[in-house]
């Protein structure tokens, strides 16, 4: 990193921003293997969270490799980095008073626990969801085959077959989808939300 950079605050404090706008950002951060729900919880998620008259962002993990990510592969390195990217843009949003809804894989405990750093040393509320599903179910869902692909080796470094994933050790929301429709999904995060007054201007 240059030496020769210099952060630079603007003159709209935290509190003015959430006031004016009328509400707090943060960032839920949805987690699990492929064909796990993720995708399909936070779209869901986001329109609910419109219809409640709250901006929020949907930051998927296949859209951002076409654009923001799309120098990165996905050995261990390039995942990290992918992870170490969206916890920033994650941050960002949030701190526009966003709420920010992530849906990637994220395997690492280290890299989710580096983006929950990032957000907490910001004073950002940053949520993590675990949305759990066995192995056998995704890949009997399998919607874009690649689970089939990983098991014919024409797939390398994929989660859960040949590239571990490292399940969340205390995530504040567990999601077991073959156990819960996407509507119940959805409630159980926006009653979380309400439980702890993130959906209030209150928490300025």
């Amino acid at each position: 990193m240059t030496s020769n950079i210099t952060f630079h605050s603007g003159s709209v404090t935290s509190e003015e921003r959430r006031t004016i706008l009328g509400q707090r950002g943060f960032t839920i951060w949805l987690t699990g293997l492929s064909a796990s729900g993720k995708s399909t919880i936070a779209c869901a998620l986001e329109q609910h969270l419109l219809h409640l008259s709250k901006y929020a962002y949907r930051l998927d993990g296949d859209n951002i490799r076409f654009g923001l990510n799309k120098d990165l592969g996905f050995d261990e390195p390039s995942r990290v980095e992918n992870i170490r990217r969206i916890g920033e843009v994650a941050k960002i949003f949030a701190d526009s008073c966003c709420i920010a809804i992530t849906a990637f894989i994220s395997p690492y405990q280290r890299d989710r626990e580096v983006a929950r750093h990032l957000h907490e040393q910001a004073g950002i509320p940053f949520i993590e969801v675990f949305v759990d599903v066995p192995l056998e179910i995704a890949e009997a869902r399998d919607p874009k085959g690649l689970y089939k692909k990983a098991r014919a080796g024409l797939i390398q470094d994929f989660t859960g077959v040949s590239a571990p994933y490292e399940r969340p050790k205390s995530p504040e929301i567990h999601i077991i989808t073959n156990e819960t429709s996407v509507a119940q999904a959805v409630d159980t995060i926006v009653e979380y939300l309400k439980a702890k007054d993130l959906l209030s201007i209150k928490n300025s």
